[in-house]
């Protein structure tokens, strides 16, 4: 009655379900009494699996894989409970010391900042999850166990659960030395197929309307090119070719690079730009400051080019700013919820409806191209997607202008 009462709270699975699942843990018990699986729940689970299949239908099976990992799950919760009550010594200090040669090790293999606080984030709420268990102590069930809290405590995406799983899989293998075999037992967060908004034409020159100066040159880049934010904000000076009409974005998603197209109405505004940013550099050079901010190999391999023009940011900050790694006072790009708020009350003058955000314009100008009668193939070099599933998505969006689709209301 227990774990009814948890699948409940829960609502991780349909009710009208819940019998079902109680009765495939139900006939699990007497499975493994009659054959005396109680190994492991690993190999019980397999050798009940194996039974299974011999009898029912796939899906049975996999129902009730899903209800024993569950049940494994429940009772994990009830245990951390008993050891939250009795605790012995806090940990605290020994996970702090993790902490810190989890970050050394990030630093030691060039991650980005943002990996390391998302990583350190990920990893103090591992902690956390763990309570009172020693870093010493922690096994492979204890991360499987957080993945599937995850799922079902903290109903995360599946992008959000795999990015914890890369984060923890880390701190295992490169801090605590011990190696993952496999997590087939975690439970996994629901899969939702949901489609992106998109802007159309007339919405985006709207909120255009409303946008001045360097955002509205930023939001252009973004829409007339299909850049993420980031790879916007890490443009150089050197990455944008005028003649070929071009931007070249570098160690993009997935550390890629890429082409993508620079808008022809673009040009004159973006060397207006990088003229009046130039002041900008000429004073950086004069006061000494220090050169932009490198790749770690790169600047070691040329200690002279992050002062160089070529290096230097297409949309500077206009304020010097202390490099959290290093302490080093320089010159960094903008500061991303710049451009987010602005472009956020332009879609509120414009009147938009749409939950739409300035990722919105990367989608916009997938559909649109598609729309126009490009091919799947080219949009998705564009972007820069390794999978062309990933890229199909924006085809459901713009079927109706490729396959000439009109509603039976609209015939006449």
């Amino acid at each position: 009655m227990d774990f009814k009462d948890f699948l409940l709270s829960k609502q991780h699975i349909a009710d009208k379900k819940i019998p079902y699942y109680l009765h495939w843990i139900t006939q699990y018990h007497e499975f493994c009494n009659k054959h005396k699986a109680n190994e492991s729940e690993s190999d019980s689970l397999k050798q009940y699996l194996h039974y299974l299949e011999k009898e029912h239908e796939s899906w049975q099976v996999l129902q009730a894989q899903e209800a024993i990992r569950l049940y494994n799950y429940f009772k994990n919760i009830e245990n951390l409970k008993e050891i939250q009550n009795n605790p012995s010594l806090s940990s605290s200090q020994s996970w702090q010391g993790i902490e810190e040669e989890t970050v050394k090790a990030l630093r030691l293999r060039h991650r980005s900042y943002q990996t390391e606080k998302s990583y350190i984030g990920w990893l103090r709420g591992f902690s956390s999850y763990l309570t009172y268990k020693k870093p010493d102590t922690v096994t492979q069930d204890d991360l499987k166990n957080f993945l599937t809290y995850l799922a079902i405590e903290r109903k995360v995406s599946i992008s959000t659960q795999k990015q914890a799983f890369n984060a923890i899989l880390f701190l295992f293998r490169n801090v605590l030395d011990k190696e993952i075999k496999g997590l087939d037992d975690a439970i996994r967060s629901r899969i939702s197929q949901r489609l992106p908004v998109v802007l159309a034409r007339q919405e985006i020159l709207k909120i255009f309307a409303h946008l001045e100066g360097i955002h509205r040159l930023m939001a252009g880049v973004i829409y007339g090119g299909g850049l993420r934010l980031q790879e916007c904000l890490m443009l150089r000076v050197k990455d944008i070719d005028f003649e070929r009409g071009c931007l070249t974005i570098r160690s993009g998603k997935g550390d890629k690079d890429r082409q993508t197209l620079l808008p022809e109405r673009l040009k004159d505004k973006l060397q207006e730009h990088l003229d009046s940013i130039h002041a900008v550099y000429q004073k950086d050079r004069k006061n000494n400051i220090e050169g932009v901010w490198l790749p770690q190999a790169l600047e070691r391999k040329y200690p002279n080019a992050s002062k160089e023009w070529g290096w230097f940011w297409v949309f500077p900050s206009y304020k010097l700013s202390v490099e959290p790694e290093t302490k080093i006072i320089r010159r960094h790009h903008l500061y991303p919820s710049t451009i987010q708020k602005a472009f956020q009350n332009a879609v509120k003058k414009a009147d938009i409806t749409k939950n739409a955000t300035i990722h919105t314009l990367r989608h916009s100008f997938a559909t649109h191209l598609l729309e126009n009668g490009y091919d799947i193939r080219t949009v998705q070099e564009l972007l820069g997607h390794s999978n062309l599933q990933t890229t199909m998505i924006y085809t459901h969006i713009a079927q109706k202008n490729m396959l000439g689709v009109k509603s039976p209301m609209d015939f006449s």
